[in-house]
C-alpha cells in the first residue's frame, strides 16, 4: 500500500501560505514544492523552463501574451502546439502526478488539489488572511509601500483566482474547494502550522 501523501496548498497573496508549507515541509520531513515545479515540468517536456515562469498560474488569455513577449526577447523556438496553455498545464500536472506516486510532499499552488483529486491522501489547503494583514506584510517582504502592496496582491490574486477557475472548473477560495480552509492570523503563523499538522495527521489517520 502507497503511504505517500501530499499537502496541497492554496493561498491568498500575502497571507503566509508559503511560510506555512515550507514549514510544514520541514516538521514532517516532506520535500516542498513551489516554483521548482517549473523546473522539473521544463525537464520533462524539454522546453525552457522560461515558458513555465510566463506560464506560472496565468490562465490562458494572458498566457499567450506573456509567451510573445518571451519569444520576442530569445526565449526559444516556437511550437505551437506544446506551448499551447492546456500542453503546459499538462506537462506540469504529471509532474505533480508523478511526485505524489514517489513521495510525500508539500505543493502550494498550480491547482495540485485538483490534479490529485482521485488521490484520497492528498490534504487540500487553503490560507487566507484579511487585506490589511496581507497589505503589511507584502509591504515587508517586497519593501513596497501601502499602495502598491495593494495593487500587487489584488493583480496576483486575480491571476491565481483565473488560472484556477479555468483549468480545475471549481472555485478559487470557496471553501467547498478544499478540506480546510484557515485564516493565519486567527492564530499567528506558527500556530496555524501546528493547527493544520493535527488535522493532516487525523485527515491521514481515517483514509487508507
Amino acid at each position: 500500500m502507497n503511504t505517500n501523501f501530499v499537502i496541497s496548498i492554496g493561498r491568498q497573496f500575502g497571507s503566509g501560505g508559503r511560510e506555512i508549507g515550507q514549514k510544514l515541509s520541514a516538521d514532517f520531513g516532506i520535500g516542498y514544492y513551489d516554483k521548482e515545479l517549473m523546473k522539473l515540468a521544463a525537464k520533462e517536456s524539454g522546453l525552457t523552463e522560461a515558458f513555465f515562469e510566463k506560464a506560472d498560474e496565468r490562465a490562458p488569455g494572458t498566457l499567450m501574451h506573456a509567451l510573445a513577449v518571451t519569444l520576442s526577447t530569445g526565449g526559444g523556438l516556437f511550437q505551437p502546439n506544446a506551448l499551447s496553455g492546456e500542453n503546459l498545464f499538462n506537462f506540469q500536472s504529471e509532474v505533480i502526478r508523478q511526485l505524489a506516486a514517489e513521495q510525500s510532499c508539500v505543493i502550494v499552488g498550480r491547482t495540485a488539489d485538483y490534479i490529485l483529486r482521485d488521490n484520497p491522501r492528498c490534504i487540500n489547503i487553503f490560507i487566507h488572511a484579511p487585506l490589511a494583514a496581507r497589505i503589511e506584510r507584502i509591504m515587508k517582504t517586497e519593501n513596497l509601500d501601502a499602495k502598491k502592496a495593494e495593487e500587487l496582491i489584488r493583480k496576483t490574486d486575480k491571476s491565481r483566482a483565473a488560472y484556477y477557475n479555468y483549468y480545475s472548473g471549481k472555485v478559487w477560495g470557496d471553501s467547498a474547494s478544499y478540506h480546510l480552509s484557515i485564516d493565519s492570523t486567527a492564530l499567528g503563523i506558527d500556530m496555524t502550522i501546528q493547527f493544520i499538522r493535527d488535522f493532516v495527521e487525523r485527515r491521514l489517520a481515517m483514509v487508507r
